[in-house]
């Protein structure tokens, strides 16, 4: 995500040219055969890419082919991507609202899973063929990605890539508020808003790791039975009802931890609800974003009604506010040291991903749109592989929620398009 070796703003438009350095050795042929094969040099790595254009909509989103030719650094491994995960990061990036995004056009995508295809010098503990997880802080929406050894997460064996993809935003986001920020011990109460999303799931079952932990979670009345079979003690109707007002009826003095994503007038609210030493964590703005594009009067409005508080009124309410950006945590080693956390608990059965559907790379803008519009349960992938001919997005959507095939097929003969205008221009 961040630190030395990660990816910086500065490099990854790099990443985006072509270069005249070699490829990577291939797997299992000695470095001296490799560098003598006028083949192995000359051979470019040829990569379908999500490619963000511009700041905007989502058609600023485009399905590109890129060509690689460089040799590996030491340290490093080339993976062949499996799977991606999307998150709302991602939405608000192509707005040109996420500040650790370099500027277009840059390959969007910070986390992944696949196969280890070729490894650098000095990497010992990773080795051809190997299933990973992928973190990055962004490209990783590509067919062929280059990442630093121990940014490569070995994944379980009866791990799926789907869910490998689905475990590091979400999962660390989780586990890092409610365990490294909030401090969740046994009988305590939490309030999680989008609670049927990808964070939403992932915090829900990181409480139930915990004794006696009540999850308070905001959705639509149509995902109340899923995130309650979850684990969600009190499914609320943010849309319908007032939360704040239900979550009084039940717990008159309000709760322990707020988790909040939204922003605006609800972090007011979250502060107001929390219990003496409790605590209110924000890790997000979602009440910016109301249509595809930017909305200067949504931020606008957003901000305005911010929590603005002074050490004086925290000291008298006896509450604590924290803010939390998983992209700039500096400390590598706690990023790391949470993942192999969160892969013993796959392992041991507490956590597991849910998956809400599974798009194809040419199917990105219904992807985008689905998760824009709440209605995913859980995460959504993106897979690298094309869509073959009268496949159908592998969803739990309700009919009619997906792109019609008329759309798919436009998508496919843009992505023909671009492939013979790049094969000209090589």
């Amino acid at each position: 995500m961040s630190g030395e070796e990660a990816p910086t703003q500065q490099q990854q438009p790099e990443q985006e040219k072509q270069s005249d350095e070699p490829p990577p050795a291939a797997s299992g042929a000695p470095p001296e055969e490799s560098r003598s094969s006028p083949a192995a040099e000359e051979k470019p790595l040829s990569s379908r890419a999500l490619v963000l254009t511009g700041h905007g909509g989502y058609d600023k989103v485009k399905l590109q082919v890129k060509t690689q030719s460089k040799q590996l650094k030491a340290g490093e491994v080339l993976v062949r991507v499996k799977a991606c995960g999307l998150n709302f990061a991602e939405l608000v990036a192509r707005q040109g609202l996420y500040e650790m995004l370099p500027p277009p056009p840059v390959t969007m995508g910070m986390e992944g899973s696949g196969v280890i295809e070729a490894v650098g010098e000095d990497v010992k503990d990773r080795k051809v063929g190997d299933r990973v997880i992928v973190l990055s802080r962004s490209g990783v929406w590509q067919e062929l990605v280059v990442v630093p050894a121990d940014r490569a997460f070995p994944m379980p064996e009866q791990m799926s890539f789907e869910e490998g993809a689905a475990i590091p935003i979400n999962y660390l986001t989780a586990y890092l508020m409610l365990f490294e920020m909030a401090n969740l011990r046994p009988d305590k109460s939490v309030l999680i808003h989008m609670a049927a999303g990808g964070v939403g799931i992932a915090v829900t079952q990181l409480c139930q790791t915990v004794q006696n932990v009540t999850v308070f979670g905001t959705a639509s009345a149509s995902k109340h039975e899923t995130i309650a079979q979850g684990g969600v003690t009190h499914p609320i109707d943010y849309r319908t009802k007032d939360y704040v007002e239900e979550i009084r009826k039940i717990s008159p003095k309000g709760v322990d931890i707020v988790l909040d994503p939204l922003g605006g007038s609800d972090t007011q609210k979250g502060f107001n609800l929390l219990k003496p030493l409790g605590t209110l964590v924000v890790f997000g703005a979602a009440n910016c974003v109301t249509g595809q594009k930017k909305n200067l009067l949504a931020m606008a409005k957003t901000w305005y009604n911010q929590l603005s508080l002074n050490t004086l009124k925290l000291m008298q309410a006896n509450k604590a506010v924290c803010g939390f950006h998983l992209g700039l945590i500096p400390d590598e080693e706690l990023i790391s040291r949470t993942m192999f956390k969160l892969l013993e608990l796959y392992e041991e059965g507490k956590i597991k991903p849910r998956i809400d559907s599974s798009y194809h790379f040419e199917e990105v803008t219904e992807a985008m749109k689905r998760m824009h519009e709440r209605h995913n349960i859980g995460k959504i992938i993106l897979l690298p592989e094309p869509k073959k001919e009268e496949e159908k997005p592998k969803s739990n959507a309700e009919p009619g929620e997906n792109a019609e095939k008329t759309e798919d097929a436009v998508g496919e003969q843009k992505e023909e398009a671009t492939e013979e205008v790049k094969a000209e221009k090589d």
